[in-house]
């Protein structure tokens, strides 16, 4: 993202926020073990980048000073093998957050954003769960915690108990497509649930327009991209498990 002489506002930087953001969540989440071989402790400092095209890299830092981006966190590879991969992801994942409110707020500097331009960019980033959060899962429990306080399964599809399919149905839990003949006022609640729901993946919120599916493992939704699960692949899936349950062993396994 550059000035191109152009003027820039709050909703131009939080979308390059948020793009470089589900970079970073990427790296961290379905991407670890690649993020994991990259950051070798031999190596330089080394910093993970998120990028404004939802991608990521982990690269050297920029040799100008000062450089054209605030930078990441030096030498995130040192720290790899010295300590638990849990608590080195989640010490990254702090890093990152940091970072991301240091490049928003210096393009919000250089754009010469105003008090309540600032505040608007501010609440829409503040509207997302942190890279952190969606690390270590709290943003898992803090989405459950939001859900609709209705009875059964039904709070995770994002419909009345009353407009369920059959319960002996079977394959993956999706949201079916919001009914033109529902009350507003119910709607307007039920949506505003919605909202609360957040991917497992890049931790964005619940889109009505958008593909989820539910892991039947650990519950937890995401969207079909972030997942590379399409609507017509999923009618063939009888039970499914996102990539994070996929990789876990049974539990015995590890008992020698």
């Amino acid at each position: 993202m550059d000035g191109g002489g152009a003027h820039r506002t709050p909703e131009d930087v939080f979308r390059d926020f948020r793009a470089r953001r589900a970079g970073m969540i990427k790296a961290l989440t379905t991407d670890v073990e690649k993020f994991y071989q990259q950051c070798d402790p031999e190596k330089e400092n080394l910093c993970l980048y998120g990028l404004p095209n939802e991608t990521w890299e982990v690269n050297l830092p920029a040799e100008e000073v000062p450089p054209e981006l605030p930078e990441p966190a030096l030498g995130i590879n040192f720290a790899r093998d010295g300590m638990d991969e849990k608590d080195w992801l989640s010490l990254v994942a702090v890093h990152s957050d940091t970072w991301l409110l240091a490049v928003a707020f210096y393009f919000g500097a250089r754009f010469g954003f105003d008090k309540e331009s600032r505040k608007r960019l501010f609440s829409m980033i503040n509207n997302l769960p942190t890279i952190y959060e969606v690390v270590t899962g709290t943003a898992k429990k803090q989405s459950k915690e939001k859900t609709p306080k209705t009875s059964g399964k039904s709070n995770k599809s994002g419909t009345k108990p009353s407009r369920q399919p059959e319960p002996n149905s079977r394959g993956p839990k999706m949201p079916p497509p919001k009914d033109e003949d529902d009350s507003g006022g119910e709607e307007e609640e039920e949506e505003e649930d919605h909202e609360n729901t957040l991917c497992g993946a890049c931790g964005d919120n619940y889109g009505q327009d958008e593909f989820w599916i539910c892991c039947d493992a650990c519950e937890t939704w995401f969207h079909g991209k972030c997942v590379k699960i399409t609507p017509a692949k999923a009618e063939h899936i009888k039970h499914y498990k996102c990539p994070n349950c996929s990789s876990v062993p049974n539990p015995g396994d590890n008992n020698n």
